[in-house]
């Protein structure tokens, strides 16, 4: 038994520093729910599989059940909390996923939307992935509810409106208010 006490180590996390003392095996998903209270994102399968756990790690979407916390020591970590806490407001494809029933249960959505917010992020402005590309970034998120049809109908609308933002049309870029009864 190693009685070395645990070095210290900082993340920060949607924004703010989070100094704590981590075991060598801890997974950031572990570190994230349990040391910080961030629940949203989720434990689904432990092996990476079904990608609930997604979160952003310095701006990539990675599995945090696959990750140390060590590893991540001095990176940037934005979680689901971290994304969607402008006052309550939904994101451009948060509000996409809401209108095109994309969510239904919502484990998945979480993770469905870390990952599937670094493809809407980094898509050209005035271009939208195709439905290939779309269902491409969907793998590694297993959903059992939604076929993924209205999660792919919900990209191409956050896209389209990110599109039409960006000629000073539209207002993805701008946060949605959240629906009632949320």
């Amino acid at each position: 038994m190693d009685l070395t006490p645990a070095p210290t180590l900082t993340l920060h996390v949607n924004g703010r520093p989070e100094e704590f003392a981590a075991r060598p095996s801890e997974l950031l998903v572990e570190r994230l729910r349990d040391g910080l209270g961030l629940t949203g994102t989720k434990v689904g399968c432990d092996t990476g599989q079904c990608g609930t756990c997604v979160v952003r790690l310095d701006g990539r979407s990675v599995k945090s059940c696959l990750v140390l916390t060590a590893s991540a020591a001095g990176s940037e970590v934005t979680t689901i909390e971290g994304v969607s806490a402008r006052g309550g407001e939904l994101t451009g494809l948060q509000e996409a996923l809401r209108q095109e029933h994309g969510t239904q249960c919502g484990f998945c959505t979480p993770g469905m939307v870390m990952a599937l917010g670094e493809l809407v992020e980094n898509t050209a402005p005035g271009a939208a992935p195709t439905e290939p590309e779309i269902r491409e970034w969907l793998t590694g998120n297993l959903c059992r509810c939604t076929g993924y049809h209205s999660v792919v109908r919900g990209v191409q609308r956050a896209c389209a409106a990110a599109a039409g933002s960006a000629e000073g049309t539209g207002t993805a870029d701008t946060a949605v208010p959240a629906a009632e009864g949320r």
